[in-house]
């Protein structure tokens, strides 16, 4: 069925705007109906090459990046935490200085000790 609303936008909606307005709607259906395939199985299912350029998936590719960012810098944080303690900054002013939690400064710390004595 898809296949065929697919095909008969394309041939019946002469406006382009239409057009890839209804293509982008019939595109999220499916995004939402085939959760666990991947971008590529559904556009070759449905022989969709557009899909990169629907706001659906524009919006998934920005969150993405967003969260790798936030894990990235994340991950620097953490690695900061022994040097800034070895160059004098108590537990405290570390926690302060990269906007983490105290705990989240302690738990690094803990882990970073037992992975020395390894």
């Amino acid at each position: 069925m898809a296949r065929e609303l697919i095909a008969r936008t394309r041939q019946e909606i002469n406006t382009l705007t239409q057009q890839k307005q209804l293509l982008e709607l019939i595109e999220t259906i499916l995004l939402y109906k085939f959760p666990s395939m991947s971008r590529e199985e559904i556009e070759s299912m449905f022989s969709l090459s557009d899909l990169k350029q629907t706001k659906v998936y524009q919006e998934a590719k920005q969150e993405g990046k967003q969260e790798g960012i936030q894990q990235g810098v994340r991950q620097e944080k953490l690695r900061l935490i022994p040097l800034l303690v070895k160059l004098g900054l108590s537990v405290e002013q570390t926690a302060q200085e990269l906007n983490l939690q105290l705990e989240e400064v302690q738990q690094e710390l803990h882990k970073q000790s037992l992975n020395q004595g390894q």
